[in-house]
């Protein structure tokens, strides 16, 4: 499942690529019920700011986190050593209004250099109608970041809701994705998504990061755990994989990491948002 090397040069090129097969339909559908499970026996565990790092509560997920097919894809952009550097849940149901502003993840993420990568797996389908993402390709090959508002507006399910302004729609790209399969794209792509304007939820869950075992976190600290290979530069604390569902041992480490996680992307900000 390894990426080729035309895939790789796509990568490269449009800074992302999709569809990538890594789950079935059943592995995809056991996630959902994992997720929906933790929400019916915890609901405020993962509402709202509460999306982050839920691999560390859930084996369904952890197991996604650790999938050797997605891992192979991975390697073939960032290295054989590979590092999970937290992980968030995209849930939009149709009877709210959750978008995505169009960002970069680099820009508030800390992670440097940018030797790492988004997987984006879609647990349910993914397409238009349900608010799937959309890339700009080409949009990470800029040697600096673009400006970004920080809106914090209503409905957008981004911690500042930060918004690169005057995306030219007609260069973007839809990324639809079947129920099991991942996209991977670039720290500096523009991408965004928008409405869920169908009858079922759409959710995506996003590992967020994998990286090199090269790549620093600038802007405070948290755990990460060794996917593959070996960590020679030893930059993280390395954490642990869930023992079981919801395990009170888990759900304290996770509630540690989603703590470090929020002092990282509210850095220099003197207001925070719901998520």
């Amino acid at each position: 499942m390894s990426l080729t090397d035309q895939q790789v040069i796509q990568y490269n090129k449009e800074g992302y690529i999709a569809p990538i097969d890594a789950l079935t339909k059943e592995q995809a559908l056991e996630a959902r019920k994992e997720i929906e499970l933790i929400e019916k026996e915890m609901p405020d565990e993962i509402n709202k700011s509460g999306r982050y790092n839920v691999h560390l509560i859930s084996p369904k997920l952890d197991e996604i986190v650790h999938n050797s097919k997605i891992l192979d894809a991975v390697e073939k952009i960032i290295g054989r050593d590979i590092l999970v550097c937290s992980s968030t849940l995209f849930i939009k149901d149709p009877d709210q209004k959750g978008f995505v502003s169009y960002h970069q993840d680099s820009k508030y993420i800390g992670l440097e250099p940018h030797n790492w990568v988004s997987a984006w797996v879609a647990i349910t389908d993914s397409y238009e109608e349900n608010g799937c993402m959309r890339m700009w390709p080409g949009s990470h090959q800029e040697a600096t970041e673009k400006d970004h508002d920080q809106k914090f507006d209503e409905g957008n399910l981004l911690t500042r809701g930060q918004t690169v302004n005057n995306v030219p729609e007609n260069e973007v790209k839809p990324v639809e994705l079947k129920a099991g399969q991942v996209s991977l794209h670039h720290p500096r792509i523009v991408h965004g998504s928008g409405v869920n304007k169908s009858n079922d939820r759409r959710i995506g869950f996003v590992i967020q990061s994998y990286i090199g075992t090269n790549v620093k976190q600038t802007l405070g600290k948290n755990g990460v755990q060794i996917a593959r290979g070996e960590d020679k530069f030893n930059y993280h604390e390395v954490i642990g994989r869930p023992k079981s569902l919801m395990s009170k041992e888990d759900l304290i480490l996770r509630q540690k990491e989603n703590q470090s996680l929020q002092e990282i992307f509210y850095a220099g900000s003197d207001k925070r948002s719901e998520y």
